[in-house]
């Protein structure tokens, strides 16, 4: 994250050399965290609150998200978080659920954005529609579970959203890698771009893999350590994340399959105690990123504001909300339509499809109304190339992210204040 302050020539400093920022926002974080349960909202729609109203302090320096610093510092751990934690059976008995929305549904609501977005918003190309349709493809599950934590959703429910988000933003990524190479004028080619999907997922197993073999032969050596212990599973989603990007693979697969590793081994190895030392501090540490990603999140709004002229305000804010609602009816057909298909499939006594793995009416609506927007379609968005290899700048970009970021704000919004009624009605 980078902060502009002073009027002015703008200036650009490092977040982690203004400690007052830091603590101001810390601060406020933890105190709304502790409130949310008093006011009976859910504490990632009052941190986003928060967050947009601290965005307006004209003595607060501007904030700049940086997305290399989400996808470095944010994700590795709550991905690996996620892995670690899901319960494995579960997995795999939905598995074919959880690979329908990670993956068809991502590249199926790429396509229905981009659609509305081509021909709703004023000088909008195929090409920048799909980097639209790409950006806010993929779903945030980090959002969803904490909206419904404490809520009782089935074990079921938990681990397909979790499962969902362990694997979507790879193919988002996928899809915005060649959405922007479309903008700059190299060809789509559908086998280029399947086999390149592919390799990515492969070789970012593999490197989860061979990462997690080391982890489980080091940590075999110094389990007894407890302090040593925690510190190397804390360190390796970096290194799982950093290897792989640097091999030019999937980072998300490789924490994720890192962390479904490390899940098995730890059980057989770990002694109790070790066992809650490690839990506690990896809630403390996912406690303390989701609420400053659901701040960040907030203050980013009144930044890319500043980028769109006063006239085209609300038509933008229009679009966006006509986006948000096509991707949740999109959702929501892709996952009764799968709920349909199990049924068929069972009936049919196809192998692969248990009793446990159908979808009854109330898990699959919790499961649609589920698919929020978050930080890493933030990250995405922010981090469009500001110019083509030509030298001219990146067409309608300021419009992308800031309708990015109200579809973003939209779906936390709106169904965050939806879901944890619509849960409780269902029960």
């Amino acid at each position: 994250m980078k902060i502009h302050a002073g009027p002015g020539p703008a200036h650009s400093i490092s977040i982690m050399e203004n400690y007052s920022i830091v603590i101001f926002i810390m601060a406020i974080m933890i105190g709304l965290s502790a409130m949310a349960d008093s006011v009976r909202i859910p504490y990632p729609v009052l941190l986003i609150t928060a967050g947009i109203a601290i965005g307006f302090i004209p003595a607060l320096p501007v904030i700049e998200l940086n997305p290399e610093v989400v996808f470095l510092i944010f994700l590795p751990p709550l991905l690996y978080d996620a892995a670690f934690n899901i319960n494995f059976q579960d997995f795999r008995i939905n598995i074919n659920t959880i690979g329908t929305l990670a993956i068809s549904l991502v590249f199926i609501t790429a396509s229905g954005i981009a659609a509305v977005a081509y021909y709703l918003i004023p000088g909008m190309t195929w090409p920048l529609a799909f980097v639209l349709g790409s950006i806010l493809s993929a779903t945030d599950a980090v959002a969803a579970m904490s909206i419904t934590k404490g809520l009782g959703l089935s074990s079921k429910t938990n681990t397909i959203l979790e499962g969902e988000s362990l694997v979507n933003d790879a193919s988002a990524l996928v899809a915005y890698r060649f959405s922007v190479a479309a903008v700059t004028g190299s060809a789509f080619i559908f086998w280029q771009a399947s086999a390149e999907f592919a390799v990515l997922l492969l070789g970012g197993a593999i490197v989860g893999l061979v990462i997690g073999r080391i982890l489980g032969a080091i940590i075999m050596r110094i389990h007894n350590n407890a302090q040593a212990t925690i510190g190397m599973m804390l360190l390796m989603p970096f290194v799982a994340y950093r290897v792989a990007e640097e091999l030019e693979v999937s980072g998300v697969i490789a924490v994720v399959i890192l962390g479904l590793g490390i899940a098995d081994f730890s059980k057989k190895i770990f002694p109790d105690r070790l066992k809650q030392q490690s839990k506690t501090i990896w809630e403390t540490i996912i406690f303390l990123l989701n609420g400053l990603i659901f701040i960040l999140i907030g203050l980013q709004f009144p930044y890319v504001v500043k980028n769109i002229s006063s006239n085209q305000l609300l038509p933008y804010i229009g679009y966006a909300f006509i986006i948000t609602v096509i991707a949740l009816l999109l959702r929501m057909i892709r996952v009764f339509w799968q709920r349909a298909n199990l049924q068929k499939g069972f009936e049919r006594g196809h192998k692969r499809i248990s009793e446990n793995a159908l979808l009854d009416f109330k898990n699959s609506l919790i499961i649609s109304w589920s698919g929020m927007r978050g930080i890493v379609s933030l990250a995405i968005a922010i981090g469009l190339p500001t110019h083509l290899h030509d030298g001219t700048p990146f067409p309608l970009r300021d419009a992308i992210i800031f309708i990015s970021v109200a579809v973003v704000l939209f779906t936390l919004i709106g169904q965050g204040l939806t879901l944890s009624w619509i849960v409780k009605r269902l029960q």
